[in-house]
Parts: C-alpha cells; structure tokens; sequence
C-alpha cells in the first residue's frame, strides 16, 4: 500500500507528488502514457508558458470562472513560488511581452525534465497504468483500479486534466471517476479554442495568419474584449492567439450571439487609409480593382474583399466611386465574422467546466463528498486567460494537494 496514489502526470500531478514527497509521504504516480508531462511538453508552441510574472490581483483577475475559490491556492503558491522553484531545480526563466514567462532556453522540455529529475530524487514511483475506477469503501476513497490491477492507498489525487487534447492523456475519463465518488461534472467546454464562423469565405484564406491586427470581440453588441496580434484562417474560422484569447471571453451559450471585428490596418486612421487607396489607385490608373489591392492585402483575402464591398476584381481602379472607396476602407478596418461556435473541444488549449468547486474544500482540495479523495488541476471547474495562467492554477493547486494529503495521511 503506498500512503498517496495520484492519477495523472500532468503539471498538477506531478507537482503534488513532489509536494507530498517532500513531507515524506511514499507516493504513487500513475501516468497512461509513456511519459509524464505529454501535455505540458507542448504547451506554448513548445516554449512553455511556465506562468505570468504578475501579482495575486492581476492573477485573479485573469480568471473568469471560479477565480475566489483559488485564492487560497495562489496565497499558498504565487507566481513568484513558480519561478522560484524552477530555477531552483536549474531553470532559468525569462518575462516577455505580456508578463509572460519561459524558460531561457525555449524548450518546454527543459521543464518536464526539471519535474522528472525531482521526483526522481524524491523517490517518487511512477508506473504506467490505466486507471479504470475509484476504490470507496465507508465513505472513503482508499485506493484505484486499473487494468492491472489494483493499487490500495490512504489517499488519492485525481489530476487526470480536462478534456481537451485528449491525445496527451486528457480525455475526461477523470470527470468518470469523480462522478463515482458522487461528485457533480459542470458540463466540460471549450476555452481557448479556434472560432466557427457563420462566413465561409474564410476557407479561401486557409493557412494565412495575419500579423499585427486590431481585435474586438462583440456580444450582444457589447464589446467584452480587445486585442492585438495574429489572427489565422482556418478551413470554418478563426483561430491564432488573439482569437484564443478571445474565445476565453465568450459567455456560456452566448457563441451564437458574437462577432470578431478585425482592424486590418490599426496603424493607419480611416483618413490615412483612404489617402493610401487613393494614391494606390493614381499610381496604377487604367488597372483592376484586385491588382490594386496587392499592395494592401495579402493575395489569398483580396477576392473575398472584393465581394464584401461589392466591387468586381476585373473593375477598373479609375471607375471606382468615392461611396465604394468609402465601403473599401470601413471593411478594412472593421472587417466582421460572425460567430457559430467553437471548433471541438479536443482542439482547445483548455476545457471550462470539470469537477463542481462547491465540493472540494479551497484550504486542502480535498472532496467534500468522499473522504481521502483530492483534486489537483484542470479537473478542477476553474479556467483561465491565455498568459501563463492556467498553468499557475496546475502549480497552485497541486502544490495546495500535495502538501493537504501528505498531512492527511501522517
């Protein structure tokens, strides 16, 4: 029997190994894949956003759902803990644009290996099994099923993640366990996700990322959110990292209800922009609309243009009036995709929703249902902003665990 058994080697599972080793509790890792660390291993385009290098109010406020119930959490375990504790395992990190925070060297690996070694040196079991279900026995979680057998504990952690990307482990088979144990599932969605769009123009302009555009997410014509950065064309949308950001933002069931407005020359006023088209147009008098547009637009969005503002490709630049040029510049700068709904949530960065916060205490993550039942992670209903954020819940709340169990079982 080992005091602790944890189902998943995550961020979160592998920090509250690592927690509870160190108040020496003999700890049971269980990982279904090869190698611990899959996910994290490819986060950041494989950089790693290890965390966002910002304060307990501005880490509250980037996220949107269930931000009081991690307070404790993060009191416990800051950002700066973060850092800290990386480069103490020999990691050196860097801040970039955005507080957020990477390793030195840009590998993501470079953080899954610093994690490993640690728990190596802590003499951490790390086994790969598939976990099937929980063992309860009077009310008490004492141990967990697997394919090959069974593995008897004082306690368990579940930090099996969410639902997205379930080719790295996370598939929701952890929400299976947690409902055995009588806990309620806030129906999984997805956040930080590519966007359908009601346009299906787009599929021209599949495989373009635009840079350095202006982007405004509507509401029920409410603005809720704003930045600035790449936007990319999918074969039904839009994806690239202000378009993840944004999709953060999307009220539950509001998808239908929004629309993604593009600044596609934010450097320039409605004035200036009109004074370029009109010098464009003088420089290649006797031409066609669409060469006019070479200049000002990349190739694969030109046509779709065209026929936004209604103007034929083959119309000559002198034959366009002054109300066309007018529709040619307000399309530019508030270029509108309206939005079905999200790509499947296998393609999100992050789910939203997962196990009701209302039954895990905040001070130890432990069930309020199921005695010597904890949580740890993106299991937990709690999902944050793209920057760094929603790896810090992984870090706050695995350490918060960890450390809880290993008291539980003393």
């Amino acid at each position: 029997m080992s005091d602790i058994v944890i189902v998943g080697g995550g961020a979160a599972g592998m920090t509250a190994a690592i927690f509870a080793a160190q108040k020496g509790a003999d700890v049971l890792l269980l990982e279904k894949n090869e190698r611990s660390g899959r996910k994290l291993s490819i986060t950041g385009k494989g950089r790693c956003n290890v965390t966002n290098n910002c304060d307990l109010q501005t880490l509250l406020e980037n996220i949107p759902n269930n931000a009081r119930f991690l307070y404790g959490a993060f009191s416990r375990w800051s950002p700066a803990d973060t850092m800290a504790f990386f480069e103490e395992l020999g990691v050196p990190l860097k801040t970039e644009r955005g507080r957020r925070v990477f390793p030195v060297s840009d590998k993501a690996g470079d953080i899954v290996n610093a994690l490993e070694k640690r728990l190596g040196e802590l003499n951490v079991t790390i086994k790969r099994a598939d976990v099937r279900s929980l063992i309860i026995e009077n009310g008490a979680c004492v141990g967990v099923n697997t394919r090959g057998g069974q593995f008897p504990a004082k306690a368990v952690i579940l930090a099996t993640g969410g639902a997205s990307y379930p080719k790295t482990g996370s598939d929701g088979f952890g929400y299976t366990l947690a409902r055995q144990a009588g806990h309620t599932v806030i129906t999984p969605r997805p956040s930080l996700c590519p966007l359908v769009t009601a346009e299906t123009w787009v599929k021209s302009a599949v495989g373009l990322t635009l840079k350095n555009t202006a982007v405004r997410l509507v509401c029920d014509n409410k603005e809720i959110y704003e930045d600035f950065g790449e936007v990319a064309f999918t074969s039904d949308g839009i994806g690239g990292a202000t378009v993840l950001s944004a999709s953060a933002h999307i009220p539950n069931g509001a998808e239908n209800r929004c629309s993604v407005t593009l600044d596609l020359k934010p450097a320039l006023s409605r004035e200036q922009l009109d004074k370029r088209i009109l010098r464009d147009f003088a420089e290649l008098r006797g031409k066609t609309f669409a060469e006019s547009l070479r200049k000002l637009l990349p190739a694969q969005i030109i046509e779709p243009v065209c026929a936004l503002v209604n103007i034929s490709p083959e119309q000559r630049v002198d034959e366009i009036t002054k109300k066309s040029r007018e529709d040619l510049v307000k399309t530019l700068k508030s270029l509108t995709l309206h939005i079905k709904g999200f790509r499947p949530i296998d393609e999100a960065i992050i789910t939203r929703g997962g196990v009701n916060v209302k039954e895990i205490s905040p001070k130890t993550m432990e069930s309020r249902l199921c005695k010597g039942l904890f949580f740890a992670g993106e299991i937990i209903d709690a999902d944050a902003y793209t920057g760094g954020f929603n790896l810090q819940i992984a870090f706050s709340t695995g350490v918060l665990c960890g450390t809880s169990v290993a008291d539980f079982v003393k």
